[in-house]
């Protein structure tokens, strides 16, 4: 493992961890909260609930793997054809990206991102990250909750990353395929000042979330979606 210390322009003090190897990352990341799993705590995704979460960084449930799922290894496949293609069709910005990857928050260490990428805006010399997704949105209801908007559990990924890394915007970079012959790239920006409240409070769930019930070894009440 390799830990690097770093100033960011934003003024924050980043510290990374480049792992030798995707399964010495894959343990890392047991050890605190992630981008994927932010959405859980606050009950803003279908996916896993708050106390699955709970059950899965206290060691009593095993993490399902979903790396043979086809749109799992999918969406792996496309993330460095997407990034390079996001270079490409913006060379107002350099893209940066290292393999297995870890940042810590700078006050809050067991709160971590792994990114898709890290962008320099090069006229302003303004931090950001970019996020890559793959997504079929054949039916409606997947088509509205990409309609001028990510959705909600993908939304709560990047605020996480803005509170991990200091950042000061997000390109979200997705291919949207609507059937076998029909994809279309779309990117949605985020800026930081836009949801300071919205990450103020995430950061306030998710330490609530490690201190009170992870490491204290309590059933947190159950956090569910809405219908």
């Amino acid at each position: 493992m390799k830990v690097t210390t770093m100033i960011c322009q934003t003024g924050w003090t980043k510290e990374m961890m480049t792992m030798s190897s995707r399964e010495e990352w894959l343990m890392e990341r047991k050890s605190g909260i992630g981008g994927s799993d932010a959405a859980a705590i606050l009950g803003l995704t279908h996916y896993k609930n708050n106390v699955e979460l709970w059950e899965e960084k206290t060691g009593r449930l095993t993490p399902k793997d979903i790396s043979d799922n086809p749109h799992v290894k999918y969406g792996v496949d496309m993330e460095p054809i997407l990034r390079e293609s996001f270079k490409i069709k913006n060379p107002q910005y350099m893209v940066t990206h290292k393999e297995n990857t870890i940042i810590r928050h700078p006050k809050y260490p067991f709160i971590f991102a792994s990114l898709d990428g890290e962008i320099l805006e090069i006229a302003t010399g303004r931090n950001g990250i970019l996020e890559i997704k793959t997504a079929d949105v054949m039916q409606a209801t997947s088509k509205e909750k990409w309609k001028d908007k990510i959705p909600d559990n993908y939304y709560c990924q990047v605020l996480h990353y803005l509170l991990v890394t200091g950042y000061e915007f997000v390109k979200l970079f997705a291919e949207l395929r609507y059937n076998e012959n029909h994809q279309t790239l779309e990117t949605y920006t985020i800026e930081r000042k836009d949801v300071e409240d919205d990450i103020n409070f995430l950061l306030e769930k998710e330490i609530e979330f490690w201190t009170e019930y992870v490491l204290k070894d309590k059933r947190p009440p159950l956090v569910l979606p809405k219908i």
